[in-house]
C-alpha cells in the first residue's frame, strides 16, 4: 500500500509529468502548423540533446548505467521524426517566398554549412547518408544483435554460477539477489539495444526518403500553385530541404555514434576516454615506430614536409614523455624499497611466538641447485615432476601404503648441477647430474667405451659416463644402459625411498591402512586395535617388515596374523617373524619369482651352534659375535653373495628361526643384498639347493 501511494505522489510531481509532455509536444508537431521561431528552438533543442546523449555515453563506466539508453534513444528518433514532419509541413506551405521560410536554423544550414548550393548539399547529405546508414548503424546493430544473442544464451549459466556460489557460502543471499538482478538487467539492455538498434537504421532510410519526397512535392507545389519556374522553385524547394535534412541527420549521426559506442564498450572502471587514452598510449613502441615512418615520409621529395615532420615531432615527443614517465615511477619505486630496507622503523612491531613459527619438516624433500631448476619447472616442459609423480604412485601400489609428496626447492648453497634428497629433514643422498647430457650406465657386460665423463650411477653405484645425446645410439648398441638427467634423479630417489620406507610408515599410515581394511574386516579390525594389541606396537610390526624388504600390501593376512599371535606374545620382534612365515610366499616370490628350486647359502652347523651360544649369553636378543668372528663372517658372506649375483640369481642365506633376525640385523649394513630366512618361511612346494656353506 505504502509502495503504490509513492507511486501516485511521483506522477503528480512536474519529474513524473516529463514523459507524457514530450508525448502531447511530438504530437502537437506532427498535427500543428508551428512558427518559425518554435521551429528553430525545436532544432537547437534536438542537436544539443544529441550533444548530451553522445557525452553521456562516453563518461559511461558501464553500459547499465545508463540502462535508459534504448529508451532515449527511440524519443529522439520520435522527436526527429515529428520535426521533419512540422519542417515538411512549413517548407511546402512558405517554400515560394525565399530560403528563410522554414526559419533561421534551416536557412543558416542551407546557406552556411552547403553554400547556397543545393547541387553540393544533396551531395553533402548522401555522404552522411552513408556513413549513417551503411557504417555506423549497420555496425551497431550487427553488435546489438550479437551481444543479444551471447548474453540471453550465458545468462543460465551465470544464474547457475551464482547459485552455485551461494551453495558455497562464497555469496550471502542479498549479494546474490544483487548478481541476479544484474544478469537480467543486462539481459534486458541487450535485447532492448537490438530492438532500438533498429530505430536508428529506420530513422536514416526515413531521412533519405523524406529528402527526395520534399524536393518533389515542393518544386510540383511551386510551379503549379505558386507559378515559379523550374528553377526558381528547385533553388528555394531544394535549399529549404537540404537544410532541413542537414538539421536532422547531423543529431541522427550523432546517436547513431552512441548507439555503437554503448554496444562497444566493455564493462570497466574508467569511461571510454580514459580507456582508450590508457590502452592506446602506455606503450611507447608503437609511437616511436610511427614517428620513424612519419619522418621518412616527411623528407621524400614532393610531400607535404610540414605536415609529416610535425606529427612525427609530435609522436616522437609524446613517446619520450612516455618513456620519461615509465622510468621516474620505476626510479621512484627502487628508492621506495631501497628506503624501506635501510630505515628501520622506529618502533618495530614485536610479535609474540606461536607455533606457526615452528616450520614443519618434509617426509621426503628434493633441494636442486639452480641449473637443475629447468628439471622441475612445468613452464620449461621440465620432465622431473612427472617422474617424481610416478615413482610415488608405484612405491605406494608395491609397499602397501601412500608415500608422503615430495617437497622440491632450489637450493643456492648446493653446486649448480647438484641435487640432495632429504628424509625428515635430513639428508640420506645427493649426486650431481648433468641436465643436457645423458647418463650411459655399464650394466656389467659392454662392448667397448664411449667418450665421456665419468662417474658412478648414484642410485646402485654403477660404473657410468655422462655422454652427449647424439652418442646415445652408439653407447646402446655397445651394451650400455642410457637413461636421461630426470631419470638419474627419479631412480635415486626412487631406491632411497625404499631402502628407508619404514622411516616413512607412521601411527597416522597405519590408521588409513586398518580404516581402509575395516570397510572389508571390520570386526577383524575392531577386535585388533586396541583390544589385542596397542597401535604402537602394530606399526612396529609394518616397520620392521619395511625394513627387511617385505610390502604391506596384505594387510588382511598381517592383520590376522597378529590378531592370533597377540595372546602369545607382545613382543613386535615376535610378531613381526609370525607375519614373516604367514607372508613367506610373497617373499620367497620377491626373491625369486615363480622358480621352483631357491638357491641358499647355509652356515656350518658348529657356526650356527656358536651364534646360538652367544645369543642365549646376550641379554639384548642379539648376537655379540667376537669382532675377528664377525669380519671373517662378513667376508664370507659376501664372497657367496657376490658369486651368486654374478651368476643372476638372488643372494639368499638360510638360516634357524632364532638367528634369523639377528643375522638379517649383521647383514643388512655389510651385505645390502642378502636375503636371510629362516627354514620355516621357505614354503612347502619350493625346493632348496644349497650352493655354498659358510664355516668358521
Amino acid at each position: 500500500m505504502a509502495e503504490l501511494t509513492q507511486n501516485k505522489l511521483r506522477a503528480l510531481t512536474p519529474k513524473g509529468a516529463g514523459t507524457p509532455i514530450l508525448v502531447l509536444m511530438i504530437l502537437a508537431m506532427m498535427t500543428l502548423p508551428l512558427p518559425t521561431i518554435m521551429l528553430d528552438l525545436f532544432f537547437t533543442f534536438n542537436i544539443t540533446l544529441a550533444l548530451v546523449v553522445v557525452l553521456a555515453t562516453v563518461y559511461t563506466l558501464r553500459p547499465l548505467e545508463f540502462a535508459a539508453f534504448p529508451t532515449v534513444l527511440l524519443v529522439t528518433t520520435l522527436l526527429r521524426l515529428a520535426l521533419n514532419v512540422a519542417s515538411t509541413r512549413v517548407v511546402l506551405l512558405n517554400g515560394h517566398t525565399g530560403p528563410g521560410a522554414a526559419g533561421s536554423v534551416i536557412e543558416s544550414f542551407g546557406a552556411v554549412v552547403v553554400g547556397g548550393n543545393y547541387a553540393v548539399g544533396l551531395v553533402v547529405f548522401a555522404i552522411l547518408v552513408i556513413i549513417n546508414f551503411v557504417v555506423v548503424t549497420k555496425g551497431a546493430g550487427r553488435i546489438s544483435e550479437v551481444s543479444a544473442r551471447f548474453t540471453l544464451d550465458a545468462m543460465p549459466g551465470k544464474q547457475m554460477a551464482i547459485d552455485a556460489d551461494l551453495n558455497a557460502g562464497l555469496l550471502t543471499q542479498e549479494e546474490a539477489r544483487d548478481r541476479r538482478e544484474e544478469v537480467s538487467k543486462e539481459a534486458d539492455f541487450y535485447g532492448a539495444m537490438d530492438g532500438a538498434s533498429k530505430f536508428v537504421r529506420g530513422d536514416a532510410v526515413a531521412g533519405l526518403l523524406i529528402l527526395f519526397i520534399n524536393i518533389l512535392g515542393g518544386v510540383a507545389i511551386g510551379m503549379s500553385q505558386h507559378g515559379l519556374d523550374f528553377g526558381t522553385a528547385m533553388q528555394f524547394y531544394a535549399l529549404l530541404t537540404i537544410g532541413d535534412g542537414l538539421v536532422a541527420q547531423i543529431p541522427s549521426l550523432l546517436l547513431s555514434t552512441s548507439a555503437a559506442i554503448m554496444v562497444t564498450r566493455q564493462n570497466s572502471s574508467n569511461d571510454m576516454s580514459t580507456q582508450v587514452i590508457g590502452e592506446l598510449f602506455t606503450k611507447s613502441k608503437a609511437l616511436w615506430i610511427a614517428a620513424a615512418i612519419l619522418g621518412v615520409m616527411g623528407i621524400i621529395p614532393g610531400m607535404p614536409h610540414f605536415a609529416f615532420l610535425l606529427l612525427a615531432i609530435i609522436a616522437a615527443g609524446v613517446a619520450y614523455n612516455i618513456d620519461q614517465k615509465k622510468k621516474r615511477i620505476a626510479d621512484e619505486e627502487a628508492q621506495q624499497k631501497i628506503e624501506e630496507k635501510q630505515v628501520p622503523s622506529s618502533e618495530p612491531e614485536l610479535k609474540e611466538l606461536s607455533w606457526d613459527d615452528v616450520p614443519p619438516v618434509d617426509p621426503i624433500g628434493l633441494e636442486v641447485g639452480y641449473r637443475l631448476i629447468p628439471l622441475v619447472d612445468q613452464a620449461q616442459d621440465g620432465k622431473l615432476m612427472g617422474r617424481v609423480k610416478g615413482v610415488r604412485k608405484k612405491l605406494s601400489q608395491e609397499l602397501g601404503f601412500l608415500i608422503p609428496p615430495v617437497h622440491i626447492r632450489d637450493n643456492l648453497e648446493l653446486s649448480p648441477n647438484a641435487y640432495r634428497i632429504t628424509l625428515m629433514g635430513v639428508a640420506v643422498g645427493e649426486a650431481e647430474v648433468h641436465p643436457d647430457r645423458e647418463m650411459a650406465i655399464n650394466p656389467g657386460q659392454v662392448f667397448g667405451e664411449v667418450q665421456g665423463i665419468k662417474t658412478k650411477d648414484p642410485a646402485f653405484g654403477l660404473d657410468a659416463v655422462w655422454i652427449e645425446t647424439n652418442q646415445k645410439e652408439q653407447a646402446q648398441s655397445m651394451g650400455y644402459t642410457v637413461v636421461d638427467c630426470s631419470t638419474v634423479v627419479a631412480t635415486h630417489l626412487s631406491q632411497l625411498v625404499q631402502s628407508h620406507a619404514s622411516e616413512l610408515l607412521g601411527h597416522e599410515e597405519v590408521e588409513h591402512l586398518l580404516k581402509k581394511l575395516s570397510k572389508s574386516a571390520p570386526k577383524l579390525v575392531e577386535n585388533l586395535v586396541p583390544d589385542s594389541l596397542p597401535l604402537g606396537v602394530v606399526v612396529k610390526v609394518l616397520q620392521n617388515l619395511l625394513l627387511e624388504q617385505v610390502p604391506i600390501r596384505d594387510m588382511r593376512t598381517i592383520a590376522e596374523t597378529l590378531a592370533e599371535y597377540s595372546v602369545r606374545s607382545q613382543d613386535p620382534a615376535a610378531l613381526t617373524s609370525a607375519v614373516r612365515i604367514s607372508l613367506s610366499r610373497l617373499i620367497i616370490q620377491n626373491i625369486n619369482g615363480l622358480e621352483g628350486e631357491l638357491p641358499v647359502i647355509t652356515l656350518d652347523p658348529n657356526l650356527e651352534q656358536i651364534l646360538h651360544q652367544s645369543l642365549q649369553a646376550s641379554n639384548d636378543e642379539s648376537v655379540n659375535i667376537e669382532p675377528g668372528l664377525a669380519e671373517k663372517l662378513q667376508r664370507s658372506l659376501k664372497e657367496a653373495a657376490e658369486k651368486q649375483e654374478a651368476a643372476g640369481k638372488a643372494a639368499v642365506l638360510l638360516t634357524s628361526p632364532g638367528l634369523r633376525t639377528s643375522l638379517a640385523h649383521f647383514a643388512r649394513f655389510g651385505i645390502p643384498g642378502l636375503h636371510v630366512l629362516s627354514f620355516q618361511e621357505i614354503p612347502d612346494n619350493k625346493q632348496i639347493r644349497v650352493v655354498a656353506t659358510v664355516g668358521q
